[in-house]
């Protein structure tokens, strides 16, 4: 590790996610399949409100019918799925109880919807990252960055590109889910640990639905015209239920972009993998934990032994101090990650099945193919235990009844899972944004996004009434220390006297350059505000 670099900008690394479901309806035939039926049902059944108030408007034609939850987060259909995208949340824990709590949210759409279906007919939703049928949909996380780290990493310093690259080759290992059999060409397999594995195809790309990138860069910072602010869209980790594997993919991911921002890492040959692609593949089709793959310094490594190499860095680094301020809890989660690996070392797979999806999932369908004659990988059934191990009913997915059955660690404490479900997080751009959906509600939102809210200033809720924005740029402010003065004064004022509060903290917290107008060149993909960025994805 290098000493401490002078002058760089340092960010909290803010985290939010939208994961794709699958869903679809059983008992009913309809040409082109029933997930877009499915989502929608799905998206009717939740409230919220509409991102816009013009009729009809939709910035992204893939993405249908965006709604905004009183939790910070929103819903809409993207292509045949219902996609759920958390709010911004800060700690690793914070992600974990967000996630099952948007869970539950989709759950109780779930049941309700079915009660509009006929006899015979069943919603089914999954979280899952593919059907063993050849499709693949994402579940991606999203991490605050300072823009001089994307440009590093990115244009500048690829050492850094390859670096994180070779992580998450070997990151399966705490955040697979575990998958039967093998999709998109690639040679039958009985289990393997990663879903997505069998579609990740480049090193780096801009895409996310073909020929899929390890690190995606796409550069939307839904941080308005801040230059400050970039975002690191990652789409190649399968969705988590274990606790565990949620606090390490995430709490992990957090640690290692802190490094690459400080700029202080000292990246060695044995940490980069020759062909990151190849060895996402291979480490996924051994769940044994064997195979092994060439780094740059031409030696063969396991993943495992890959992983033990980023965390010693990573111990460094926390030891150091280099995640003050900016990632919480790092010491426990340095922990939580050195046991894993020693379990994973010592293939301690009854302890590994409480704290990783992929060991909870083999562990249960082994159990099952020696209990039951004449059933083997390829067995359909096997297969469709497969899939409902993500599956939403608690009637029929394996996920609950194991968590129910105490055969799970609990990290997330329950009643931050229940608060979720209902209340923004206090220290993001979350809770002012929902206290303006609150304060204003369906007729008064006129459009929203991650950083911005756009509403009517009076209490006229006619179509023409004037209506003013309030800017959000930056992810970490606006927080319940920030704002909930305001709006408890706003309550013996007026609406007017809130927004022209709210939008001084706005232009307080937002650089000079852009105040005035002439904000330096951001240097990216997609950074001017056209109305075709409006409705992205911080989650």
């Amino acid at each position: 590790m290098q000493k401490r670099a002078v002058g760089i900008e340092r960010l909290p690394k803010i985290v939010g996610a939208d994961t794709e479901l699958g869903n679809f309806l059983e008992g009913v035939e309809h040409q082109g399949g029933t997930g877009r039926l499915a989502s929608q049902l799905l998206l009717r059944n939740i409230d919220g409100i509409p991102g816009s108030s013009y009729s009809g408007y939709s910035a992204n034609p893939q993405d249908i019918g965006r709604k905004w939850l009183d939790n910070g987060s929103c819903c809409y259909i993207d292509l045949d799925h219902l996609e759920m995208c958390l709010p911004e949340t800060r700690s690793a824990w914070d992600f974990t109880a967000a996630m099952h709590a948007q869970l539950r949210l989709v759950r109780n759409a779930q049941q309700r919807a079915e009660y509009d279906l006929a006899r015979g007919v069943a919603l089914r939703v999954l979280a899952c990252n593919s059907d063993g049928l050849g499709a693949s949909w994402g579940s991606h996380l999203n991490f605050l960055i300072s823009r001089r780290c994307y440009e590093n990493l990115f244009h500048r310093r690829i050492h850094y590109l390859l670096w994180l690259a070779s992580y998450h080759a070997s990151s399966i290992l705490v955040a697979g889910q575990g998958k039967v059999g093998a999709e998109n060409g690639a040679p039958w397999i009985d289990y393997q640990i990663s879903q997505r594995a069998d579609f990740i195809e480049e090193i780096v790309g801009l895409q996310t639905t073909f020929r899929r990138p390890i690190v995606n860069s796409r550069d939307e910072t839904l941080c308005g015209l801040d230059s400050r602010f970039a975002r690191l869209h990652h789409i190649s980790s399968d969705v988590n239920l274990c606790h565990t594997a949620n606090i390490l993919k995430v709490g992990i991911l957090q640690i290692l972009l802190a490094m690459i921002e400080s700029e202080t890492v000292r990246i060695r040959p044995d940490e980069i993998l020759q062909d990151p692609v190849q060895a996402f593949s291979a480490f996924s089709r051994d769940p044994d934990l064997c195979a092994r793959q060439e780094t740059l310094d031409g030696a063969e490594v396991s993943a495992l032994d890959l992983q033990r190499r980023f965390f010693d860095a990573a111990a460094q680094f926390v030891d150091a101090g280099g995640c003050e301020q900016t990632v919480p809890r790092p010491g426990e989660i340095l922990a939580l990650w050195g046991d894993t690996l020693d379990r994973l070392a010592a293939r301690d797979w009854e302890a590994l099945s409480r704290r990783l999806d992929w060991v909870l999932k083999r562990r249960v369908l082994s159990e099952v193919l020696e209990d039951t004659p004449g059933l083997d990988w390829r067995s359909p059934e096997v297969k469709q235990l497969d899939l409902t191990y993500g599956s939403l009913d608690p009637a029929d997915g394996l996920y609950w009844a194991l968590e129910a059955g105490d055969c799970v660690d609990l990290l997330a404490p329950e009643r931050a899972i229940d608060r979720f479900t209902r209340e923004p997080p206090s220290d993001t751009r979350a809770f002012t944004r929902t206290r303006l959906l609150r304060e204003f509600g369906r007729a008064g939102v006129v459009e929203i996004d991650w950083d911005r809210v756009r509403v009517r200033a009076n209490t006229d809720r006619s179509y023409y009434s004037p209506s003013l924005e309030v800017r959000l740029d930056d992810p970490g402010g606006f927080t319940r220390a920030e704002t909930g003065g305001l709006f408890r004064q706003g309550r013996a004022a007026s609406r007017g006297w809130l927004l022209s509060a709210l939008r001084a903290v706005a232009a307080e917290s937002t650089q000079p350059e852009y105040q005035s107008g002439n904000r330096r060149d951001a240097g990216s993909n997609n950074r001017e505000r056209t109305a075709f960025t409006f409705f992205r994805n911080w989650g």
